[in-house]
């Protein structure tokens, strides 16, 4: 920990972000970026006149972005058992001993324009972080079964093309748009139940948009609020602050 003085100000240097977690960071935030990018095309491809062809071409694009986010997502749910304090689980998920005391007193120290500095995330972060995670699981989880029944693959592309393919047709053969392989009762019956899904996907799409973007205005105005170099702090690992954290070592 190396400190200085500058005026009547000290400012002491903590370390916060490991590298994995550094990492984790900007790959999810690249991935999200072209999900939400394709997503909005996706659901804009009739106004946009693409052709069959092309949305199948967007679809896959969509989905290797969404594999990219789903192995840097399983990722980083590891890395909380084993990262630094600031990267585990009880660093990050709302809830434990004292949890609803330090956030009153982050909220009190908040709007008395002398908030709590700390190291990791405050308490308030914690409740967005967690959330933005929930809708990332939710998003993997029926992104699997929409790629699956949608452009068959893995890893339960294998299985519905199994359902769907007519009889005695190899289901390696089933592709989006075969229909002369693929049996048509079946195929109806995969796409009703694939329905929900689609529809829980596309809710929480929305929902992630918005959430992501308070996320972008909670740092923009603690970074002006706090300071503590909040955004540096996601490519050196190190936060720079002024006042005592209370999650400090």
């Amino acid at each position: 920990m190396q400190q200085r003085s500058d005026g009547p100000i000290q400012y002491t240097e903590y370390f916060a972000w490991d590298a994995p977690t550094r990492w984790f960071h900007w790959i999810n935030a690249l991935s999200v970026l072209g999900l939400i990018g394709t997503g909005v095309v996706i659901l804009n491809d009739n106004a946009l006149g693409l052709s069959a062809s092309g949305k199948i071409v967007l679809k896959s694009i969509h989905a290797s972005f969404g594999y990219v986010m789903a192995i840097n997502l399983l990722w980083r749910f590891v890395w909380a058992f084993f990262g630094n304090r600031y990267a585990r689980w009880r660093a990050i998920a709302p809830g434990g001993p004292g949890y609803p005391a330090a956030l009153r007193g982050y909220v009190m120290s908040f709007l008395s324009g002398q908030p709590q500095q700390y190291v990791g995330h405050n308490p308030l972060a914690r409740i967005g972080v967690s959330l933005i995670f929930l809708l990332l699981l939710v998003q993997l989880a029926t992104g699997l079964v929409i790629v699956g029944t949608d452009l068959f693959w893995p890893p339960f592309g294998h299985w519905f093309a199994q359902r769907v393919a007519a009889p005695g047709v190899d289901p390696a053969a089933v592709q989006p748009g075969a229909s002369a392989v693929i049996n048509e009762a079946s195929y109806q019956a995969m796409r009703a139940f694939r329905g929900p899904f689609v529809e829980i996907h596309e809710l929480a799409f929305y929902a992630l948009a918005v959430v992501i973007t308070l996320h972008i205005i909670a740092v923009v105005s603690t970074e002006l609020h706090e300071g503590g170099a909040i955004t540096s702090a996601m490519f050196t690992g190190r936060k720079i602050l002024t006042r005592k954290p209370p999650d400090a070592t």
